[in-house]
């Protein structure tokens, strides 16, 4: 499987792109800036320069060709301010959509955020309010798509060990989950279209990926 990844150079995507080519999948990652491609290599992946802010669709949908999923992992990331967060997380997620729609790629996974269902409260910081505005928008706009896509929302992101073992389900409640749990659960949606239109929320639990994963597609 050819699975190209927006926000190549991530902590998450770099796991899910080591992961992929370990098991013999095509990982093709896009970064922004080209001294990255080194790292990308390095975990099996192909880099492919592509700044999603400054391109057009019809340049990005020539970098999925072949391609049989997309996954938007990418973000504006910290000491970005509002705008970006809107440009990043919200825009390109949308650009990702149309390349893929004009490539024929049917496959679309969106890594979002847990927490973007209510409006941020009274006192929230700005930068953290545009940050889940963007993401809920980004999900809204997939939503309205014909394609085959499936939303993820990690909860409190850690570096810990994976446990292989999780929560995954429309309301989780609020959790931590490792990025390298984050990146197996994310390939291993590749291979469920049963969830095609599940808004999925993951955080550590009791259940093996495998499992639930068959659980979230029999509850579509």
């Amino acid at each position: 499987m050819r699975v190209v990844i927006a926000g190549g150079h991530g902590k998450i995507a770099l796991l899910l792109q080591r992961h992929l080519a370990g098991r013999g999948d095509t990982p093709v990652g896009l970064i922004r800036n080209p001294g990255q491609a080194t790292t990308l290599r390095a975990a099996g992946a192909t880099p492919v320069v592509c700044d999603l802010e400054h391109t057009q669709v019809t340049e990005l949908a020539a970098h999925l060709d072949r391609a049989d999923a997309v996954i938007f992992a990418a973000g504006a990331g910290p000491g970005s301010g509002a705008a970006r967060k809107d440009t990043v997380d919200r825009a390109a997620a949308a650009l990702l959509a149309d390349a893929a729609t004009q490539a024929g790629v049917h496959r679309y996974l969106l890594v979002s955020s847990m927490g973007v269902d209510d409006p941020p409260a009274p006192g929230t910081d700005d930068v953290w309010a545009a940050y889940l505005r963007a993401k809920r928008a980004a999900e809204d706009d997939l939503r309205g798509r014909d394609l085959a896509w499936t939303v993820l929302r990690p909860g409190r992101l850690t570096d810990d060990p994976p446990t292989g073992r999780v929560t995954l389900t429309r309301h989780a409640g609020r959790g931590a989950i490792s990025r390298t749990d984050v990146a197996h659960v994310l390939a291993a949606l590749l291979d469920a279209p049963g969830t095609t239109g599940a808004t999925l929320e993951l955080v550590d639990g009791p259940t093996p990926i495998t499992d639930a994963i068959r659980a979230a597609a029999t509850r579509r």
